[in-house]
């Protein structure tokens, strides 16, 4: 009980006072002890929100300090386990330390240098030289669809404007499917895997190259749902990716390669500067 009490106590008065006041009043007070290492009631900053329940509170602070008590016994039974040299993390400290030390001068001269400029064309020539290298994983396609009720008046309209073979007046779909339709896709210019339409409009197709060669325009009905369908264009899983696809993806590999090659100059910069200044030896 007096723990119990203790512990709220220790809550009230860091909720009540700001840390830096408290801690000059009481940095006396400890609020447990394991092997010789001390927990202070300045290491509980944090641990309560300021809106929690006294209940809350006691439990959040309760947890903390139970936490905290296993810990210490692992870290002193680790000690006690050990050797000195298996103890001895001075090394992967002094390489850890480097290493943030190199990451963050490389990020500050990649922000300062590197050319984030890619252009059009060195997209372009880019994946026509490695154009072989760019396959789809998945059947792609161009795809303009509009799901309504069954009852939708508007259907015989719906179906006319997709089914015609010559031309898709898109603003006049448009303004139909805003009023009318349960859910739809317009955007034509963007290719799609057939695997992600196929989760919101469930066709059944048994031979994938057979289907999309045959059908422009599919209409039919599932679960008190009509589903009108569009074909603009297809790609097929393993034909090489289109550029508007890969564009993105060669944009990175181009600045990827450009932070390599920043990084390998004021490398092979520095070097030369240490030789010629002598600031190095080898014995």
């Amino acid at each position: 009980m007096r723990k119990i009490a203790f512990v709220l106590g220790v809550v009230l008065m860091l909720s009540a006072t700001s840390c830096r006041d408290y801690i000059m009043q009481s940095d006396h007070i400890v609020v447990a002890e394991c092997y010789g290492n001390k927990l202070y009631p300045e290491d509980l900053e944090g641990v309560v929100p300021a809106d929690a329940s006294k209940m809350d509170s006691l439990a959040r602070v309760n947890d903390f300090i139970d936490s905290w008590i296993r810990h210490q016994l692992l870290i002193h039974q680790a000690e006690i386990n050990l050797t000195p040299e298996q103890r001895d993390f001075s090394k992967q400290l002094q390489d850890y330390n480097n290493s943030l030390l190199i990451y963050a001068y490389e990020t500050q001269i990649i922000e300062q240098y590197l050319d984030t400029v890619v252009t059009e064309d060195e997209i372009a020539a880019f994946y026509e030289e490695n154009m072989g290298n760019f396959q789809l994983r998945s059947t792609m396609v161009k795809v303009v669809y509009v799901i309504l009720k069954d009852d939708c008046k508007h259907k015989k309209d719906f179906q006319q404007i997709m089914s015609n073979r010559d031309t898709l007046m898109l603003p006049q779909l448009d303004v139909l499917a805003r009023q009318y339709a349960v859910s739809s896709s317009l955007d034509v210019d963007s290719w799609i895997r057939l695997d992600d339409l196929l989760e919101t409009v469930p066709m059944e197709i048994y031979n994938t190259e057979s289907f999309l060669k045959k059908n422009r325009f599919v209409s039919f009905e599932n679960d008190n749902l009509v589903y009108m369908v569009r074909f603009e264009d297809h790609l097929m899983e393993e034909s090489v990716s289109p550029l508007e696809i890969e564009s993105d993806n060669i944009k990175n590999i181009i600045l990827l390669r450009r932070k390599k090659d920043l990084l390998s100059q004021i490398n092979v910069e520095l070097y030369k500067k240490a030789v010629k200044e002598k600031v190095f030896e080898i014995y």
